[in-house]
């Protein structure tokens, strides 16, 4: 028997912005730090693929001998990959599983399994298409399968969802900033594969005062091209953590003099920004240190690893802060982990309040 829907099917996607859409025809679900993945399972036959349309099996065995080890021979789920290191989600580690060596990904798979968040069903244990249903009923569904399957799995888990402004609320109160942000899904419509509509994703907006500890020049006029930023560890070291280079062309110009006459050192003392990359010329790779006076407030995503995960976006000058004021600390994410909020998600599955407002519309 083969699926309704093949592996090649698209997952939904979600439109970024900037405030939470509110009212009755919307779904809120915590957004995860992960890899998203629809799970296909036939029979034996798992397959994990990605947002991308590539297979991810290879790199989570773990995970799909857990999705094999299910009482529910037939369905395809739509999920977001994630590895919890202690109580907190690692997406370095999660990125060190794209490995080639079977072996090296086997080891790791051991010493840090990965897990399953669950928070959509497209085919049901039975084989049935669920796609063209509202997410109203698809919720309902996929809580009575978590009721089902679920209970008791560690590798497998339901994502909580509510249409409770203040429950979203009580999510960023309870774990601050170790939630990445809020998904927000319309009740009434379909499984929109492939596309934006019907699902909006809210990111947190995190701030961090940096010290500019040196610069790059653009790669085709010799004006600043990024700011290279830095923070203090605890040893009093400026280590390298990121770049900044949403500036203007006019912004850019006006700035290179400035920068220019502070060239020189210290620069970074700790950590320094690596040579060429991939993606990278040597020219772009060659950097210029500066005297430590200047601090910029950026917005950043992530964190990790002791860097910004991706570029962040200049807000303002600080002439008002220290350099040394700049420090790790302000970055270093909260104890709280937004694993918590996975605790009573399986347990109040099948009671949850989409499968209410489902019920009263039977009635």
């Amino acid at each position: 028997m083969s699926l309704p829907i093949p592996r090649s099917y698209a997952a939904m996607e979600a439109q970024q912005v900037g405030e939470l859409p509110l009212g009755e025809e919307w779904q809120y679900e915590p957004k995860w730090d992960g890899f998203r993945c629809l799970a296909f399972r036939d029979g034996d036959r798992v397959d994990l693929m990605s947002k991308s349309g590539k297979p991810l099996g290879r790199y989570f065995p773990d995970l799909v001998e857990a999705l094999r080890e299910l009482d529910a021979s037939r369905f395809v789920l739509d999920g977001e990959i994630v590895i919890p290191v202690g109580k907190m989600l690692s997406f370095d580690d999660l990125l060190l599983r794209i490995h080639p060596a079977a072996s090296r990904v086997r080891a790791l798979a051991e010493s840090q399994p990965a897990m399953f968040i669950v928070f959509d069903l497209l085919v049901s244990d039975a084989g049935r298409p669920l796609v063209r249903e509202p997410l109203a009923e698809r919720r309902v569904a996929l809580e009575e399968f978590a009721t089902r399957y679920l209970g008791g799995r560690s590798a497998v888990r339901l994502s909580p969802a509510t249409t409770s402004e203040r429950t979203v609320k009580r999510w960023f109160a309870s774990v601050g900033s170790a939630l990445d942000g809020v998904i927000a899904k319309r009740l009434d419509l379909p499984y929109q594969t492939g596309e934006r509509t019907g699902m909006q994703k809210l990111k947190q907006h995190r701030t961090a005062d940096c010290v500019v500890g040196g610069f790059r020049y653009a790669s085709k006029a010799k004006v600043v091209g990024s700011l290279l930023l830095g923070l203090y560890d605890a040893d009093g070291l400026l280590d390298h953590v990121g770049f900044c280079s949403a500036l203007s062309a006019a912004e850019r110009k006006a700035l290179t003099p400035k920068l220019e006459a502070l060239i020189g050192k210290p620069g970074f003392t700790g950590r320094a920004p690596g040579g060429p990359s991939r993606w990278s010329t040597a020219r772009s790779a060659e950097w210029e240190p500066l005297e430590t006076e200047l601090v910029v407030e950026v917005e950043y995503d992530h964190f990790t690893g002791g860097r910004f995960r991706h570029g962040t976006g200049f807000l303002r000058w600080r002439p008002d802060k220290a350099p040394r004021q700049c420090t790790m600390r302000q970055v270093e994410r909260e104890a709280a982990s937004s694993l918590l909020l996975l605790g009573a998600a399986t347990r109040r599955a099948g009671r949850g309040i989409a499968a209410k407002r489902v019920k009263a519309k039977r009635k």
